[in-house]
Formats: structure tokens, sequence, C-alpha cells
């Protein structure tokens, strides 16, 4: 049986832990998303999971919480005991034994074997989330300080950048530190293939409930991959010190169906079709705005 398909049994046992935040409302001409994916107040455990990378991650975290809590247990019960059976008051004359080659084989031969059962599960997942699966398309994504590019290879002229929202431009029900103006947008069901770099420093694209984290490394391409289950806007953040202001570099994917990724790229299309100047943010035909703005303007972003 290949990776992909006993990942995919893993998931099935990895069930979310998270419960959803709201339903989302439609953004750049797309259809609104199921749900949305993000940190809440009180949270304990894992984000919600939405690809079959971070079912797997869940499992193998069930999995090694059973074997510590074992480990925890069967050392905490001989220490008690050794406490009370053999402390000074009911031993008065302690034992001289030194040596037992029993139990000194047992200690080292049995962390051996359970470090054999935590290595071969690990090793597994760690070439899977390595390897992209087939990829059915390609981003790119490229650091900065402090906001991020997209770019879609596969799609003439398909980019564009993705800064914060500041807090005194929210619009009610936006999520403060992670609300950015232009969201990723990718399509459900589909393996994508993540290409990530940075131009000054290093940075990080962490998405949580997709158990990607990559570092966007200057002069170094880096890869990972996804596939998201289900429609929906799902949040991250850089998480690596990459300057003043690390904390304000949010990531905001939305999973849409292909027929709504298919007039998404239409959108895009279109809109750099009609720009004349440099893609910089020059101002381009139609009224003086840029290509995105072009695209925001036909299909404007609702509030969640």
């Amino acid at each position: 049986m290949g990776f992909h398909r006993i990942f995919r049994a893993r998931a099935l046992r990895g069930a979310a832990l998270s419960a959803m935040l709201a339903v989302a409302a439609p953004s750049l001409g797309v259809a609104a998303p199921e749900h949305v994916v993000g940190p809440h107040d009180w949270q304990l455990g894992f984000q919600e999971a939405a690809t079959p990378v971070k079912h797997a991650i869940a499992a193998l975290n069930h999995e090694l919480l059973i074997i510590i809590t074992a480990i925890a247990l069967f050392v905490m019960g001989p220490l008690v005991y050794v406490m009370i059976r053999f402390n000074a008051r009911a031993n008065p004359v302690p034992s001289r034994t030194s040596h037992n080659t029993l139990i000194e084989v047992l200690w080292t031969v049995v962390p051996v074997i359970i470090l054999l059962v935590i290595a071969i599960p690990s090793f597994r997942l760690m070439y899977y989330m390595d390897k992209t699966q087939k990829a059915d398309m390609t981003i790119k994504v490229t650091g900065h300080q402090w906001y991020w590019t997209y770019e879609y290879p596969d799609y003439k002229d398909v980019s564009f950048d993705s800064n914060i929202v500041p807090e005194n431009k929210l619009k009610p029900g936006q999520l403060r530190l992670l609300t950015v103006d232009n969201r990723l947008v990718v399509p459900v069901g589909e393996n994508v293939r993540v290409l990530i770099a940075g131009t000054d420093v290093m940075h990080s694209w962490f998405v949580p409930s997709f158990g990607v984290q990559m570092y966007a490394v200057p002069g170094r391409l880096n890869e990972t991959w996804f596939n998201v289950e289900k429609p929906g806007i799902y949040y991250g953040q850089c998480n690596q010190l990459c300057g003043v202001n690390h904390a304000f570099m949010p990531i905001v994917v939305q999973a849409v169906s292909k027929d709504d990724f298919a007039k998404f790229i239409g959108a895009k299309e279109k809109a750099a079709a009609n720009e004349t100047g440099p893609h910089d943010g020059v101002a381009a035909a139609g009224g003086g705005k840029t290509a995105i703005q072009l695209a925001a303007a036909a299909a404007p972003q609702a509030e969640h």
C-alpha cells in the first residue's frame, strides 16, 4: 500500500479537534465557503484538520500521547512503590545491592524498542509531507518584509500581493491581525504544490489547519504541498522572527470549488489583460486602477 493510501486511512482516525468559527462571505467573485478555520478563544489542541497531512499529524500525535502516558505511568508507579516500600523508616538498614544485570539490560533495550516504534511512523509521515503527490497545480509564495506575494505559474500573469488590513480599517466580523486585502484562492480536492522563497530575510509560511510550515529562504526554493478537503477560509501567520513587523504577516487561504476557482482565475487574467502599466502597481487602464484593484472592483470581498 502506498504512502498516500496509508495516510488517507490514518486521516479517518485522526479527526479534527477544533470547532468551526463562523460562516464566511464570498471573496473576489467566488461562492461563500462553508466555514472558517483559525484560532479561537480557549482553544485546546490543534486547529481543525483540513488536509490529509494534518489528519496524519493529528493521528501520530494521538498515538504518541498514548505512548508517553503509558511511560509516565510506568515510571511513576515503581517510583511511588520504592518511596513507600524502601524509605528509611521501613528499612533502617539499607540494601547494599549495586547492580542488577537484568534491569540494566531492560532499561537499555526497552527504550530502544520504544524509539523504533516511534521512528517508523514518524519517518513515514515526514516522507509523506515532503513529497508532492502528483501535483494538479503549482503556486509560488514569496515572503517579503512584511507581506506575501502569490503567483500562479500555471496561469498567465496571475499574481498579487497580500498585505495585512490595518486595525483601523477592519470591517465588522473581520479578525484583527489575521485579515488580509487579497486571499490566496485554491480549489478543493486538488494536490497543490507550493514553491516558497524569500527576498530579504527568512520567513515561514505556516497554515496550522493544513499541517504546512515551510521556510521562505532568500536564494533557495523550498517545496511543500496540500490538498484542501472542503471549502472554507483558513488562517495562518509567519512564525519565523523576520523583523519588527513579524507579527503582521498573516496568511489567509480561501478554498473554493473548481468552478469558482476558474471564475477567480478568469477575473484575474482579465484584469491583467486590461493592465497597461508595470506589475508593481503603476496605474493601469480602466480609471487609473491596478489589476488587483480592477479584480476587487469586479467582485468585491464581502465581510465574514
